[in-house]
């Protein structure tokens, strides 16, 4: 490995040139040495360079070590970097201040080459262990994230299996809860809910929203005429059913995000806005934005679906239809969103036409 390569940045923070001199002495052969002459630069130099270590006197005019560490803490930017400070005096009652402001090591003037040189070695060491430590964790998450993701795919796989014309349905709603969501982040209102994370989780949990239908016995799943009364009852109880198989499977999961998305859609994406829908007649903002946006994206491909007891029906008259529910059935900030992306509609169900006769082909 090329010394350049591995060479790391040290952040020098001292008012005296002497001691960044005697400093870059003992420092220059083994990294590369920056310098601030106070404690506004030093937090400047922080934010532009990011180094590996900082050496920040105590004794500075007009803004001392301790009050440059607080603002850089306040500002967040050390993001791991050790300080060490540097100080004639080393008094316990100012140690204690400046370890509590989250130092790491004093370092007592006049400076010893041997000890600073160990010191700072120590401290990079542990530093680069800890940004490895940190690396591996990172991986690890996004393997349990792609893991969980896999899973629960799967689990809205078992749905089509059970019902054929479910297949299409999941992802053409998926395609439309997500577009919907995409809309709603630029609302205000839920610009702290829906985030870019919440929107992956969201895609992803789309598919799950059915799943209780797995449940429901064939000969009222696939009746080709209309349900009798019990039947129907029957068949309402798939959402609790989807809520329930869902915080079974994924007992040890319960507050993961993708997981509590998938539970909830499951649970009310048929109620209504006015209180009208099942199975627990919530209300407005009591029903989570996950079923509000799913409720609309749903009837949309129901009506534009083909079903052995009905007809398609046209795009725009699907259209007017979840129009005429805006405030009753649907949220009306769900149903601007809707009209918004609406005309983009048709093509993406083209789309998946193409690629089902593809399949079919092959």
């Amino acid at each position: 490995m090329s010394m350049d390569r591995s060479r790391l940045k040290i952040l020098v923070v001292d008012d005296t040139k002497t001691n960044i001199e005697v400093l870059e002495g003992i420092l220059s052969k083994d990294y590369d040495v920056c310098v601030a002459l106070n404690g506004k630069k030093a937090i400047e130099l922080t934010e532009k360079i990011k180094p590996d270590l900082i050496l920040l006197d105590v004794m500075m005019p007009e803004m001392d070590g301790y009050e440059t560490l607080r603002i850089m803490r306040e500002k967040n930017i050390l993001q791991g970097i050790p300080v060490i400070f540097l100080t004639a005096k080393a008094d316990s009652k100012s140690e204690q201040m400046g370890l509590d402001l989250g130092a790491v090591d004093y370092i007592t003037k006049p400076f010893n080459p041997a000890l600073v040189t160990l010191r700072i070695k120590n401290q990079l060491q542990l530093k680069l262990q800890r940004d490895h430590l940190h690396d591996l964790v990172d991986e690890r998450t996004a393997d349990l994230r792609k893991t969980l993701k896999v899973m629960l795919t799967s689990l809205g796989s078992l749905a089509e299996y059970r019902d054929p014309e479910t297949g299409e349905h999941i992802k053409r709603t998926q395609v439309i809860v997500q577009r919907l969501a995409e809309q709603l982040q630029k609302n205000p209102k839920f610009a702290k809910t829906i985030t870019s994370e919440y929107i992956e989780n969201l895609t992803t949990a789309a598919p799950l929203h059915d799943i209780g239908k797995v449940g429901i016995h064939d000969g009222i799943l696939r009746k080709p005429g209309t349900l009798t009364q019990d039947e129907r009852e029957i068949m309402m109880q798939h959402p609790q059913m989807g809520y329930d198989v869902l915080r079974e499977a994924t007992k040890e999961l319960r507050d993961n995000p993708m997981v509590r998305i998938a539970a909830e859609m499951a649970l009310s994406h048929h109620e209504c806005w006015d209180g009208g829908g099942y199975p627990n007649h919530k209300m407005k903002d009591d029903i989570p934005i996950e079923a509000r946006i799913m409720a609309v994206a749903d009837v949309y491909d129901a009506l534009v679906s083909k079903r052995p007891y009905k007809e398609p029906y046209p795009h725009a008259v699907a259209v007017k239809e979840i129009m005429n529910g805006r405030g009753t059935q649907f949220d009306p900030d769900v149903v601007d969103a809707f009209c918004s992306i609406a005309d983009e509609l048709p093509e993406i169900y083209e789309r998946f036409k193409d690629e089902s006769s593809e399949e079919n082909k092959a």
